[in-house]
C-alpha cells in the first residue's frame, strides 16, 4: 500500500523514526539532563515539523491530482492524522524538556511513577508502521488502549501531588512534575487518534475505540460470531444529537442479516431502545427489532434490524408520481391505525411554544437578527417575536389537546421508510416517542417537507401535494374525533417548527422565509382572542414555497 505513493513512504518512516528517537532522548534527558541532550530535542523539533509539512503537502496533492480508489483514499488521510499527531508528540517532548527547567533537581521526578509508561510511549510508536503496512487490527487496538494506561498513569500520580500540594510541600517541584506528567498523559489522547485513524483503514470507515468496542459487544450479544473485519460497516450519519449511525452487514455470511448500530449518550440511547420495545408491542413490524443493547458509562449502543426501502423524500424526488402517491396512501393508513390504535381520550396540555421560548438561544446563536424588538407605526404597536411567544403561549394553555396518541416524536420526513415492495412503511430515530398531542407530528412533517433543499418548479410541486395531501388526512382525523381546536393547535405547531429549524439553516433568505412565516401565524393567532376556535383556520398556502 505504502509503495504506491511514491514520496510518502519514505518521509513517512523517517518521521516515525526522528519521533521515536525524540521520545529516547527525552527520556534519557529525564533520567540525566545534559545540555546536549537539550540540544538535540530542539533541534530535531524543527526536522519533524518539517517531515510534517512535506507529508502534508504530498497527501494533498496526491489528492488533488491524482484519481484515487476509495482505499487509496482512506490510506491518505490515515496517513495525514497519524502524521499532525506524531508532530504533536514531538512537542509534546519539547516541552517536558523546557519544564525539566524549572525543577529544583532533576531526581525530584523519581518520586513518581512514569518510568514504564515512557518506555511503552517509544514502543507504541515503534508498531504504528507495522500495524498500518499488516492492517493488524489487534494492533490497532493496542495503541489505541495506550491512552487508557497513561490516564491511568496520570491519575495516580496526580492524586499523590495532590497530597503534597495540599499541606504545603514542594510546592514548585510538585506543579512542574504535573505539568510534565501532564504532557505524557497528552501523549496518550495522541496515541489514541493514532490507533483509530489506523482502524479507519483497516475496517474502512472513521470510528473511534468506544464505538469500536461497543460494536463488537453488540455483534457478539447479537449472535454474530468472529472478528469486526468479517462485517461492513458502513457509516450513515451522525445525527444532530451527537450519535454515531451506521449499517452493519456480514461479509463471510451472506446469510447474515444486515442491521443499524447507534451509539451515543446513555439516556437518548436507552430511550429510544425503550420506545423501540414499546412501539413494537403496539403495533409490531413498525419500527426495528431490538438485536441488542449496551451500555457503558455515558454512553450506550444499540444494534437494530435494518429496514430496507427509501425515506419518504426520497420517493418525492426519485420515484414516478403514481409510486409517491401509493406511499402517501400506505402512510397516511398507518400513521390512522396508529392514532387510533393508541388514542387516550383525556385531554392533554401541549407545550410547543415553550419548546420555541427554551430554543431561542441556539437560534440566536445562528442568526442573531431573528428576534424581532418591540416596534410601533404611528399608533399602532407591533409586538416583539419574544412577546408573541409568550402570547401564543397564553393561547396553547386554553387549547389542550382533546386526546392524545403515542407520536413519533421527531416525525421529519426522513424518519419514514417506504418499501414498495413490500408496500409498508416503518418508522426510525424513535428516541422521542411519548403520548401526546398528535398535532405535534403533523406540524413537525409538514415543515420538514416545506424544509426539502429543492427550489425547481417540479419539486416544489411534488412537496406541495405531499404537504396538502396530509394535512387534508389530519384534518378529516380531527373532524372525525371531534378535535374542534385542531387548526389553533397547528398553527401554533407550525410557527413553532419554523422558528426551531432555523438554528439548522445557514441559507439566510431561507431561514428567514421560515421566520417571517413564524412571525405570520402568530400574528394571526394573536390578532383576536380566539374565544371559540373556529376563528381561526390555518392558512395552508404558508406552507408553499
Amino acid at each position: 500500500m505504502l509503495k504506491s505513493f511514491e514520496g510518502l513512504d519514505e518521509n513517512f518512516r523517517f518521521l516515525i523514526m526522528e519521533v521515536q528517537n525524540q521520545i529516547k532522548a527525552t527520556f534519557e534527558f529525564l533520567l540525566e539532563p545534559t545540555p546536549s541532550t537539550y540540544d538535540k530535542i530542539f533541534s530535531k523539533d524543527d526536522y519533524i515539523d518539517n517531515l510534517k509539512n512535506v507529508i502534508e503537502n504530498k497527501c494533498f496533492t496526491t489528492l488533488n491530482q491524482t484519481r484515487l480508489g476509495q482505499d487509496q483514499m482512506k490510506y491518505l488521510r490515515a496517513v495525514h492524522i497519524i502524521t499532525i499527531n506524531l508532530e504533536r508528540i514531538g512537542d509534546y517532548c519539547v516541552n517536558i524538556a523546557k519544564q525539566m527547567g524549572y525543577l529544583t533537581t532533576h531526581r525530584f521526578l523519581e518520586n513518581f511513577d512514569y518510568k514504564d509508561s515512557f518506555l511503552k510511549i517509544h514502543e507504541t510508536v515503534s508498531e504504528i508502521l507495522p500495524v498500518l503496512q499488516k492492517a493488524n487490527l489487534s494492533g490497532a487496538l493496542s495503541i489505541c488502549r495506550m491512552e487508557d494506561e497513561l490516564d491511568l498513569m496520570y491519575k495516580e500520580n496526580f492524586d499523590k501531588i495532590m497530597i503534597h500540594l495540599r499541606i504545603g510541600r514542594n510546592v514548585e517541584d510538585h506543579i512542574t512534575s504535573l505539568f510534565i506528567i501532564r504532557y505524557m498523559e497528552r501523549i496518550g489522547d495522541s496515541l489514541l487518534n493514532i490507533g483509530e485513524a489506523l482502524l479507519f483503514v483497516i475496517i474502512g470507515e472513521r470510528i473511534k475505540i468506544q464505538q469500536f468496542k461497543a460494536l463488537q459487544r453488540n455483534l457478539n450479544k447479537s449472535g454474530l460470531q468472529g472478528d469486526v473485519t468479517d462485517v461492513d460497516f458502513q457509516g450513515i450519519w451522525g445525527s444532530r444529537s451527537g450519535c454515531r449511525i451506521a449499517r452493519v452487514e456480514g461479509k463471510k455470511t451472506p446469510q447474515a442479516r444486515d442491521s443499524i448500530f447507534k451509539e451515543g449518550n446513555l439516556r437518548k440511547i436507552r430511550q429510544e431502545k425503550i420506545n423501540l420495545e414499546c412501539w413494537n408491542e403496539i403495533i409490531p413490524g413498525l419500527v426495528p427489532k431490538v438485536f441488542s443493547y449496551q451500555e457503558e458509562g455515558e454512553n450506550a449502543s444499540l444494534l437494530t434490524e435494518f429496514l430496507s426501502g427509501c425515506t419518504l423524500d426520497e420517493a418525492i424526488f426519485n420515484s414516478d408520481e403514481e409510486i409517491l402517491k401509493n406511499a402517501l396512501f400506505i402512510f397516511e393508513q398507518t400513521v390512522q391505525h396508529v392514532w387510533e390504535q393508541t388514542m387516550s381520550r383525556h385531554s392533554l396540555p401541549t407545550n410547543m411554544m415553550r419548546q420555541a421560548l427554551d430554543r431561542m438561544s441556539s437560534i440566536l446563536q445562528v442568526h442573531p437578527d431573528l428576534m424581532r424588538p418591540a416596534m410601533g407605526i404611528g399608533s399602532v404597536a407591533i409586538p416583539s417575536a419574544g412577546g408573541l411567544i409568550r402570547s401564543c403561549m397564553d393561547i396553547e394553555v386554553r387549547y389542550p389537546a382533546p386526546f392524545s396518541v403515542f407520536i413519533h416524536g421527531d416525525f421529519n420526513i426522513n424518519n419514514v421508510i417506504y418499501n414498495h415492495l413490500d408496500q409498508k412503511v416503518y418508522f426510525i430515530d424513535l428516541h422521542r416517542s411519548q403520548h401526546s398531542d398528535y398535532v405535534q407530528d403533523v406540524s413537525v412533517f409538514l415543515v420538514s417537507n416545506f424544509r426539502l433543499p429543492a427550489f425547481d418548479r417540479e419539486s416544489r410541486a411534488r412537496i406541495t401535494a405531499t404537504i396538502r395531501s396530509f394535512y387534508e388526512f389530519s384534518k378529516a382525523f380531527a373532524k372525525a374525533h371531534g378535535d374542534e381546536s385542531f387548526d389553533i393547535r397547528l398553527g401554533l405547531g407550525v410557527a413553532r417548527s419554523f422558528y426551531t429549524s432555523t438554528r439548522f439553516e445557514l441559507n439566510r433568505a431561507f431561514a428567514h422565509a421560515m421566520y417571517n412565516r413564524c412571525l405570520f401565524l402568530m400574528e394571526r393567532l394573536t390578532e383576536h382572542r380566539l374565544e371559540d376556535p373556529a376563528q381561526f383556520s390555518f392558512p395552508l398556502e404558508i406552507l408553499n414555497y
